[in-house]
């Protein structure tokens, strides 16, 4: 049997269909992806099917690495043709990875295509989605209006002049695009650059930054800049994790010395970490920005792929469990301080997931996000819903993300509906639950979110 969206793929219930009957067609709010404003806002129509499957997506790109196919046909100078018919090499195998059902998903829901992706029907794909691509003028816009995407929130350096998201603003469009606050190159003052960082914050805000104070003043003006374009979200996607929290002073200190060139020891730098998110914590409560944390996560450590390609080329891995002991010392600091914003937490370590839940379940502001990166695939989807329903409250989930450059990724909120749809019809035909599911599965799918970005 050919896997296509058609055959009722993921449901697995009379109930599950009749769910995702009500619900498929619903808004789409992507409130975390990489998608690139510049390129929605400029709309430049599509080359070929290889380029915007490939050019950005280092999902895909791993997904070949381990294949097996060289290097000149993931990043490298080999034509797109190449690449594209090597990715239909690694991906026709793939059995049981997300990359596979996606792949299946993106080629019909997009161009029609439901043959199977083997490799022998790669030309007949190359040729048949090119040809919808050069039909249609296929372009951000037009595959975000035929997503029915409503609203889109980028991530943004603090430092971003947000020009594109400025342009887009000043137009009439069926979405909105939206900056989020990341403050990780913000952070890492141990990184090499810091300084120089820095000196381009403080010509964006003409804040003489020399110590700690001037250093928040600067922040808060960059915060305020975002805001008024429209920023909801913060984000912050480290490596580390601070296990205490400097007082003013000790913090001052440390950051003067990093201003210097100096190196900062581990254990000053995770400090200065914790001072840092309880400020930004407090800060985010008084302009009412949703404080994201993407935790447990390792960067760049293949040295080799990172000094050849650069940062998010595929050379990303699962971290170190955290302690909850720290991750409940920040959230109860902030919470004392001046109360938590709304907060979301994710985590790429899937061990952590249960931890997670029962840390947000302490504190009324805090939930636990969608499965994250390594984790959104079925099991791990599935995982993430039956945990959150377990050990907190599902109706206040906020559902699916795509976390992607990829134009083609919002294929990733069927996905989740299908599963989502699927757990929940299991529950009702077992007669584990008789509440209203067609409300509960489109509160998760757009109804939370929605109220969120709307501050209902």
């Amino acid at each position: 049997m050919v896997i296509t969206i058609k055959n009722d793929f993921l449901l697995t219930s009379k109930t599950a269909k009749q769910i995702y009957e009500r619900i498929e067609n619903l808004s789409i709010y992507d409130y975390h992806c990489h998608l690139s404003p510049e390129e929605i806002y400029k709309d430049e129509p599509f080359d070929n099917i290889g380029r915007l499957w490939l050019e950005h997506d280092h999902y895909k790109w791993r997904l070949m690495r381990e294949y097996g196919i060289e290097e000149d046909k993931i990043t490298g100078n080999a034509s797109w043709h190449d690449k594209f018919i090597a990715y239909i090499q690694a991906v026709e195998f793939a059995a049981g990875n997300p990359l596979y059902h996606w792949s299946v998903m993106e080629l019909y829901i997009y161009f029609g295509i439901d043959i199977p992706l083997i490799e022998k029907n790669a030309e007949l794909i190359w040729t048949t989605a090119n040809s919808v691509i050069k039909g249609r003028s296929l372009s951000p816009r037009k595959l975000l209006k035929q997503s029915s995407v409503k609203y889109i929130a980028t991530t943004d350096d603090v430092c971003d002049s947000l020009e594109y998201h400025l342009a887009l603003k000043e137009e009439k469009n069926a979405f909105t695009v939206a900056p989020s606050f990341r403050t990780d190159k913000l952070l890492l003052i141990k990184n090499d650059g810091y300084t120089e960082y820095l000196k381009n914050l403080s010509r964006l805000t003409e804040v003489k930054i020399t110590d700690i104070s001037s250093l928040k003043e600067a922040i808060t003006q960059r915060l305020t800049f975002f805001k008024n374009i429209g920023c909801r979200f913060s984000d912050v996607g480290i490596p580390d994790f601070p296990n205490a929290i400097a007082s003013e002073s000790q913090a001052d200190l440390i950051f003067k010395s990093a201003l210097k060139g100096n190196e900062i020891n581990h254990k000053d730098y995770l400090s200065f970490l914790g001072y840092m998110y309880r400020f930004l914590g407090c800060l985010y409560r008084e302009n009412d920005i949703v404080m994201q944390w993407h935790l447990a996560v390792s960067r760049n450590v293949n040295s080799n792929l990172f000094e050849k390609i650069g940062a998010d080329s595929g050379g990303d891995c699962i971290g170190d469990v955290i302690p909850v002991k720290n991750i409940t010392a920040i959230l109860d600091s902030i919470e004392q301080e001046s109360g938590l914003p709304e907060t979301i937490i994710y985590t790429l370590n899937p061990s952590m997931l249960d931890t997670l839940a029962s840390v947000a379940g302490s504190f009324r502001n805090v939930r636990v996000g969608a499965a994250w990166w390594f984790n959104d695939h079925k099991t791990g989807i599935r995982q993430t819903i039956e945990t959150v329903a377990q050990t907190m409250h599902l109706g206040r989930f906020l559902g699916m993300l795509t976390d992607s450059r990829s134009f083609l990724s919002y294929a990733r909120h069927e996905y989740f509906r299908r599963i989502l749809c699927s757990i929940v019809g299991e529950w009702v035909e077992k007669q584990e639950f008789s509440g209203d599911y067609i409300k509960l599965c489109y509160d998760l799918c757009m109804g939370n979110i929605e109220k969120l970005i709307k501050g209902i």
